[in-house]
């Protein structure tokens, strides 16, 4: 006797769909071709904007709602005096976010910089969600270094004690 509550259909196996088989492991690599196939597709035919690969980037830094944003207050490539005959300068950023600063000077070798006041952090150099960058300690004093320059857009992301902080995203 069925009192309704009884999910068996006739084969016994209780899934509740009549007739419904699991797929074979050779429908289902099919079905994984077949899905990779129609994203190659997507990519050639109608492409993602850069602008809105970009935002989709920004956000992704965003995702720690109480992450405070690090103003750029400084980049040597808008807001300093070329030296004449200098080539291969390193850039220098300043970011500021309250009473926290970071100054980073990046180079074709790496990057360095010092966390103001001084104190030992956590930072990691995003390059977005499918490239995660490097991630460098600060010592006591608040100075890192990183051994691979970023390449493309990236940010920092300051851990210090429990405060979360994010630079603006820029190019390399």
């Amino acid at each position: 006797m069925n009192d309704g509550n009884d999910t068996r259909d006739n084969d016994g196996t209780g899934d509740g769909l009549l007739g419904w088989e699991a797929p074979s492991e050779e429908e289902e690599l099919t079905a994984r071709l077949l899905e990779e196939e129609l994203r190659q597709a997507a990519a050639v035919l109608d492409p993602v904007p850069d602008d809105l690969r970009q935002l989709a980037v920004e956000a992704f830094a965003l995702r720690e709602l109480d992450a405070r944003i690090a103003e750029l207050t400084f980049d040597s490539l808008t807001d300093a005096i070329p030296v004449r005959g200098a080539t291969d300068t390193p850039r220098m950023l300043t970011f500021q976010a309250g009473e926290l600063t970071v100054d980073v000077e990046v180079t074709g070798d790496g990057l360095m910089g010092q966390v103001l006041p001084p104190q030992p952090a956590r930072i990691e150099v995003l390059a977005g969600p499918r490239r995660p960058g490097p991630a460098l300690t600060a010592d006591e004093l608040g100075r890192f270094t990183g051994d691979t320059p970023p390449a493309g857009p990236f940010a920092l992301r300051l851990s210090a004690g429990t405060e979360v902080v994010v630079t603006e995203w820029l190019r390399a």
